[in-house]
């Protein structure tokens, strides 16, 4: 049995009155709600206000951000946001409160061979000029290098070799190639035009033999390294290198090489110390007793046009073809063999200490990852074009980017400014310090940006550089205006020539240039910028003409204007690659890359079938490639910017990409440029395309696309193909690996 209370009843006033209370309630609701709105607006609007005057106090720091992307401010920072479009303003507003001109002809005035103590007073100066700038790292160091110079108690020597044995006079006795052999060499004498592997083969099909002679080649088309390394190949005692006026401008308004000038060129083939190769000359550093395979054993020297003309009256000998004709006046330009000459080079080599300069401003979220920016600082003779621009350039780009980390500006990855010494003797300074640091650099260097070069006219632009810059160069040259175009950008500018904006820009890194040994050996992206004449070299580089007056008059006064252009366009690279959330490297152009080399590849596609190879293994490595990019895009697209953890992530992976293309198959020590693009040996696309060209010319080759270093009268060897087939393979197929990612995203079906 329950015991139950009583029940609460309702009266029917209580239930009226309930009723009543709950259809007002509906009623008042929509009103409710809209208050608490305008209440909830009206707290937002005054805490922005609020904000807003608390950012006011902030004074001029900023918070970068790209022209899409709102990057924001990190917790230890109190800083706004500033857009792509501000922060360009404010560089540029900068960077024209310096002076170029001035600093470029001040350089140029200053003695600056490499170990000299006029080199050592400007890196002292360098330093000290760094260090008044708002830079976080200033420091230096040196490597004991060494280094090839004239014996001035016994200069180089040519002589007639007949019954007078007359003296040609140098008429420029100190001009000398760093890193020829040395002692004396006595041969006839012949032309061999630019000395490419092609011209010394065609000498070879008309009857004349380079072998046991001495070559006379002219300046253009290839280094001196490998004018000097062709000639070895071929057999050849020695090379003399002269300035045809044919390869100079002919415009009577700009000033003229004169013809008793000879130019200056080391003809090492290679980069750094040729007596340490593969390891940095710090002093005290043991090294294995080697050198470069790339030092010549054959004499060089340069010589001015006037003794070449002498030269050229002697040889007999077949009329050379019509396109090797040059323009020394009275000279019928025959092959020879000529008169016997006995060359004697005296240069002697001497441990020298040089000096990297650098300087490094932080970054706030990656300041493990570099962009790095350099410019060489030595010069043969006064060397206004040759270092005395990047030089200048790279000081007014330190002051600007200190002007601006004033203003609060912090970019997301460190700055790495640097004056190379060693420049003039093949990029010594920066390969060291490439070689001493190699095991960390392609985990931390995100770029490299060349001075070196930059105006050598006013005309045409071309950027020597890695396919992976190639869309950031073009979008960088929409935002530059044309230096002698007024109201066009530099993109305009150069379609206006071209539609096809690459084909007129874009060139491959060459081995001359300090930003060859990053991409090359270190697997680091790379860029060298020129402005060039149309048509011509400029005349006076590597001579002791090369002061600031004649590069002001080659360039009819546009110097400062020209210099300037480099400035910004070289700036705003650095400042899109140093603070972009995501690194502006477009890693899906090497797949065109492959493409491109494979198209040359094809038309050798039945040929070698016939002998029972295929090219298809390359095509499904490309395919593999072209796969992981277009995924590692669709991740990016698909994923949070604001995620920093995934940033760097993705980050990571696209900087290393050049260096997948560096083949893990060859060793270092033999093959120190390894990548397979860009590189010297076996494991290069290069070579593969010059060996499938034996297939059908028997062993004649285009003297413009045959590598420097092919073996002259080598047949297709089908053993050797295949091996060189499967190091470009495996190394194609090991960088869509890696870009795939973790190895359990790999596709292993290959």
């Amino acid at each position: 049995m329950k015991l139950r209370g009583p029940e609460p009843r309702l009266s029917f006033t209580g239930r009226q009155s309930l009723g009543l209370w709950a259809s007002a309630g509906r009623r008042a609701a929509p009103y409710l709600v809209l208050m608490a709105l305008l209440i909830f607006t009206g707290a937002f609007l005054l805490g922005y206000v609020a904000f807003r005057g608390s950012c006011q106090a902030c004074g001029d720091d900023v918070l970068v951000v790209s022209e899409d992307v709102n990057y924001e401010p990190g917790p230890e920072t109190q800083q706004g946001t500033m857009y792509w479009s501000d922060l360009q303003a404010l560089f540029l507003r900068l960077l024209g409160e310096g002076c170029l001109e001035e600093a470029i002809r001040q350089t140029s005035l200053r003695e600056r061979v490499a170990g000299s103590a006029g080199m050592a007073a400007l890196a002292g100066d360098i330093r000290q000029a760094l260090s008044r700038q708002k830079l976080d790292h200033v420091w230096m160091d040196t490597h004991y290098v060494g280094l090839q110079f004239p014996d001035p108690a016994h200069p180089n020597t040519l002589h007639w070799v007949d019954e007078a044995g007359g003296q040609l006079r140098l008429e420029d006795p100190d001009v000398y190639c760093p890193y020829s052999a040395t002692g004396n060499a006595t041969g006839a004498l012949v032309y061999a035009h630019y000395g490419r592997p092609g011209d010394l083969q065609h000498l070879r099909s008309l009857g004349v033999e380079p072998a046991g002679r001495l070559l006379l080649m002219r300046l253009g088309a290839i280094s001196f390294a490998q004018k000097v390394a062709s000639a070895q190949d071929f057999g050849a005692l020695g090379v003399l290198i002269y300035p045809d006026p044919a390869d100079l401008s002919q415009d009577p308004h700009k000033p003229e090489l004169p013809s008793h000038r000879a130019v200056y060129g080391h003809v090492h083939l290679g980069t750094g110390d040729p007596y340490t190769p593969g390891f940095p000359s710090f002093n005290q550093t043991q090294f294995p007793p080697v050198q470069s395979s790339g030092l010549p054993s054959i004499l060089a020297q340069p010589i001015s046009a006037d003794i070449a003309l002498q030269l050229l009256r002697k040889l007999q000998g077949p009329e050379a073809p019509q396109e090797w004709q040059g323009r020394l006046p009275h000279s019928p330009y025959r092959l020879g063999p000529g008169p016997g000459l006995r060359l004697t080079v005296n240069n002697h080599r001497v441990s020298t200490p040089i000096s990297n300069i650098f300087g490094c401003i932080e970054g706030r979220s990656e300041p493990d990852h570099y962009v790095v920016i350099g410019a060489q600082r030595d010069a043969w003779g006064p060397g206004a074009a040759k270092s005395a621009v990047g030089t200048a350039i790279l000081l007014e780009l330190v002051r600007t980017f200190s002007s601006m980390v004033s203003k609060g500006f912090r970019p997301r990855r460190s700055l790495l400014f640097i004056s190379w010494d060693g420049g003039d003797f093949g990029s010594v300074g920066s390969t060291e310090w490439l070689e001493g640091y190699l095991s960390v650099l392609h985990l931390k260097a995100v770029v490299y940006v060349s001075l070196d070069n930059a105006v050598l006219g006013d005309d045409k632009f071309h950027a020597k550089t890695s396919p992976l810059l190639i869309s950031l160069i073009e979008n960088i040259l929409k935002q530059v205006d044309s230096p002698n175009h007024s109201g066009q950008t530099l993109f305009e500018h150069v379609v206006s020539h071209n539609q096809s904006w690459d084909a007129e820009v874009v060139r491959p890194l060459p081995m001359d240039s300090s930003a060859y040994s990053f991409t090359a050996f270190a697997g680091v992206p790379a860029v060298e910028f020129s402005f060039l004449e149309d048509g011509q070299a400029y005349p006076f580089l590597h001579t002791k003409d090369d002061t600031y007056e004649n590069l002001h008059r080659a360039l009819r006064g546009r110097l400062p204007a020209v210099a300037q252009a480099v400035a910004q366009l070289a700036g705003q690279l650095l400042i899109r690659l140093s603070h972009d959330h995501l690194l502006p490297l477009d890693f899906s152009r090497y797949g065109d890359e492959v493409l491109r080399h494979m198209g040359s590849l094809n038309e050798f596609s039945g040929d070698l079938k016939a002998r029972g190879l295929t090219l298809q293994w390359v095509y499904s490595a490309r395919g593999d490639y072209i796969r992981a990019a277009e995924k590692l895009r669709k991740e990016i697209y698909s994923s949070e910017e604001s995620d920093e953890r995934l940033m760097r992530m993705y980050n990571v992976r696209i900087m290393r990409v050049e260096f997948y293309f560096l083949s893990q198959y060859v060793s270092p020590a033999d093959s120190p440029f390894r990548h397979i693009f860009l590189g010297h040996g076996d494991h290069t696309l290069g070579a593969l395309l010059d060996h499938a060209r034996l297939l059908r010319s028997g062993g004649a080759r285009d003297p413009k696309t045959a590598s420097s270093r092919q073996v002259p009268g080598l047949d297709f060897q089908e053993g050797r193909f295949r091996r060189q087939l499967a190091l470009l393979t495996w190394t194609l197929q090991g960088a869509a690996n890696a870009l795939s990612g973790d190895v359990w995203n790999i596709d292993n079906n290959f």
